[in-house]
């Protein structure tokens, strides 16, 4: 009986492999759908295999680490130049912020200049405010403008909101103003509502005047607003000074202590206005109030 060599000798056909393979796939879903017994070997096997694919993976992970620590560099170079603009974009912003806070101040200056010469003959030099003592018992402030600059002892200084004080000191280049907070400085007032006239002292604080020697029963009240009477010649009438916060009352004395908070601040700007009243000559009318000379 001849036999066929193994080389030519043919395995079973494709409809017999389709059949065991069909077959052997409906048991494998069928035990994967009633016994679960291989879930538990795919696990076992993936546990086996897992350093292998580790170290098939690592020539991709050195790569990948390689260029993030090449793009570390790069990210570390533009967040420093993005820090450094960011930084110069804020100083700048700063910057503007305060020119444009000193413009609105300006133009508040200007525009009580513009109020105050409607109202009286004066004029007025701009200063810039060079020192601001520390010291709270100290209630003076130095200005850049002197007898230089045509500014006179006994002028008024004030900011956009009213009086700031008065030119106590001068030299050639600077001069020295007392302010209205001093205690011993003193600024003729009346009281804006009614015209009630006073005199409004400094007490040494820097947020605090006194209305003294007023009696228990004058028309003063909370929130009302003094403003300069021009007499004495010094501040030119209608300027605010202070603001009534309180008023205390002791039935043992025969006058009321009426306390104010300035309406202006040398500690708010960085420029203030150095008023003088320009002489007028005197007229006939009998409606034109004499302003008499003299200084607090």
């Amino acid at each position: 009986m001849e036999t066929v060599p193994p080389f030519f000798r043919h395995g079973p056909g494709p409809f017999a492999r389709l059949f065991v393979f069909a077959l052997l796939s409906c048991i494998l879903i069928a035990e994967d759908t009633r016994f679960k017994y291989f879930p538990h070997l795919r696990q076992s096997i993936g546990v086996i295999i897992f350093p292998l694919q580790r170290i098939a993976y690592f020539p991709a992970d050195i790569v990948d680490s390689i260029e993030k620590f090449i793009a570390s560099f790069y990210l570390l170079e533009e967040n420093e130049k993005l820090r450094q603009l960011y930084l110069e974009s804020r100083e700048q912003l700063l910057t503007l912020h305060a020119l444009g806070s000193e413009n609105n101040h300006l133009r508040n200056l200007l525009g009580a200049v513009r109020q105050i010469e409607t109202q009286t003959k004066t004029k007025a030099v701009l200063a810039d405010i060079l020192y601001t003592p520390r010291d709270p018992f100290n209630h003076k402030i130095t200005l850049n403008k002197g007898s230089r600059h045509h500014i006179e002892l006994g002028q008024a200084v004030i900011d956009d909101k009213g009086i700031v004080g008065q030119i106590t000191q001068l030299y050639p280049w600077s001069s020295e103003v007392t302010l209205i907070t001093d205690k011993d400085h003193l600024v003729p007032v009346q009281v804006l509502r009614n015209g009630i006239r006073s005199i409004v002292t400094g007490t040494g604080k820097n947020n605090e005047l006194a209305l003294r020697f007023l009696s228990l029963n004058t028309d003063v009240q909370r929130d009302d607003l003094l403003v300069t009477s021009g007499i004495g010649g010094v501040y030119p009438p209608g300027i605010p000074v202070a603001i009534v916060q309180r008023i205390e009352q002791d039935s043992g004395d025969d006058f009321a202590l009426i306390i104010g908070t300035p309406v202006a601040g040398a500690d708010r700007n960085k420029q203030v206005l150095v008023l003088s009243l320009i002489p007028t000559e005197p007229t006939d009318s009998s409606e034109t109030p004499v302003i008499e000379s003299g200084k607090n």
